[in-house]
């Protein structure tokens, strides 16, 4: 039996998903949002669960709360009484573990900046499934926060920190970050006295706050029908409590495109240039995807691969990309190069943006981009993970249902002016802020 079940989640690489995807969408009497998308391809259901639970939520001080409180969830469930009388018993970290692995359910989750929650893979098959969407329901319900677990996650959460501290790569992220965004909820980082602040407290009262069935958003896709989708999803959420509304987050101020510089040992210099620009939803996301591929973001055939690396060899890579969030995120374009290449890299990386903000591209390259992107927009959405991580972000940020289907198409809308038009509202005004850790200030 294990063989054949192992063989069926083989089986799930190489199978092609549809170009057409029907996402059906319905909301639930105590205020779930579900998404759904029928697929018998396989005999196999995926799903997600998400909240407004992400490190945006954090409070002053306690950075890294979002993300230990979801780490947690599994650690081990409280005994609970049902509204109908009946109780569920408490069970343990291993015991959860092993009740997954019974049944070759496959459980995770995680926490980012905007939404933190927890998926699912189990065969569609009814006893099957029903035990792993009742699991994964006690999971985001039921935590039990252990002392110890909790002690344990928290001691490795402060020694992961630590090495953190010692890495140019993570000490460049972080501090980006907090250049772009400040004091918003963007640019927190956990730290070592931000995490030691944090008590188990802290981890039931952040999940009873924030994991909530009024702020659920129930992704599936697999083979099951409309009907049997609606009852996973109350099947799923009808543990959770009604939740109050959360506090707006604040506006994302733009950045004052400061250079900051941060020395450390290693043989190369890690920079980072960026600013906030672009946030879900925007109309400008297509024209600024397409120019981006051609700016930096689509490897050897991009202007800054060309004139860092290729023409003077100045680093191995160079890249350039947006990062859409509920609230403006990230412009950022980085690279690495010898300490004594640093101001040369970082001046010739500037020129090539200005350049490329000043004059647009080629139509030749417009083109060339357009071609690639929809060339490549099946990879985008071949198995049903990634189609389950497209639904997610769909229900999440509210976007049209029919976001997938017209991708190809708003791609190949795009022309050079929306380009030159669209770079212009989003960056044209900012002076990018920078990075640089490894060269002497």
């Amino acid at each position: 039996m294990l063989k054949k079940i192992l063989l069926v989640f083989a089986l799930l690489a190489s199978v092609p998903a549809s170009a057409a995807l029907q996402i059906q969408s319905w909301t639930l009497p105590q205020g779930t949002r579900v998404y759904f998308v029928e697929n018998h391809s396989i005999p196999v259901l995926d799903v997600s669960v998400e909240f407004d639970a992400g490190s945006r939520r954090d409070p002053a001080g306690k950075s890294g709360l979002a993300g230990m409180a979801n780490g947690m969830l599994a650690r081990g469930l409280r005994e609970a009484r049902l509204p109908d009388g009946s109780s569920e018993p408490a069970v343990s970290e291993a015991q959860v573990s092993d009740a997954f692995a019974d049944i070759a359910a496959k459980h995770g989750g995680g926490a980012s900046l905007d939404r933190a929650g927890g998926s699912l893979r189990t065969l569609s098959s009814k006893e099957e499934r029903d035990r792993a969407v009742q699991l994964l329901a006690r999971v985001l319900a039921q935590p039990a926060f252990p002392q110890s677990q909790f002690d344990r996650d928290k001691a490795r959460s402060l020694a992961a920190i630590r090495e953190e501290l010692t890495k140019p790569e993570a000490i460049a992220d972080k501090a980006f970050w907090k250049l772009l965004y400040g004091q918003h909820p963007y640019g927190a980082q956990p730290t070592v006295e931000s995490v030691s602040a944090i008590s188990r407290d802290d981890l039931v009262n952040f999940h009873a706050r924030h994991y909530v069935a009024n702020g659920a958003v129930v992704a599936l896709i697999g083979d099951i029908e409309r009907e049997e989708a609606d009852a996973i999803a109350r099947e799923l959420t009808r543990r959770l409590p009604q939740g109050e509304p959360l506090p707006a987050i604040a506006p994302v101020q733009a950045s004052a495109g400061s250079e900051q510089r941060i020395p450390h040992p290693a043989s190369q210099s890690h920079i980072l240039l960026g600013t906030p620009a672009l946030q879900r939803g925007d109309p400008d996301f297509f024209a600024l995807t397409v120019g981006n591929y051609i700016l930096g973001g689509g490897g050897f055939v991009s202007r800054l691969t060309r004139e860092v690396r290729e023409k003077r060899g100045l680093a191995y890579s160079v890249y350039s990309y947006f990062a859409p969030l509920a609230l403006p995120g990230p412009f950022q374009a980085g690279l690495q190069t010898q300490k004594d290449s640093t101001d040369n890299a970082l001046k010739l990386v500037r020129e090539t943006v200005e350049a490329y903000m000043r004059d647009g591209p080629t139509e030749q390259e417009v083109q060339a981009a357009k071609s690639n992107l929809i060339g490549g927009f099946p990879l985008r959405i071949d198995n049903n993970r990634k189609i389950l991580e497209n639904i997610a972000m769909i229900g999440f940020y509210g976007m049209p249902l029919d976001y997938l289907d017209t991708w190809t198409a708003n791609i190949a809308k795009v022309n050079t002016a929306d380009i030159r038009a669209a770079f212009k509202r989003k960056l044209g005004s900012r002076a990018l802020s920078t990075i640089i850790v490894g060269a002497a200030p």
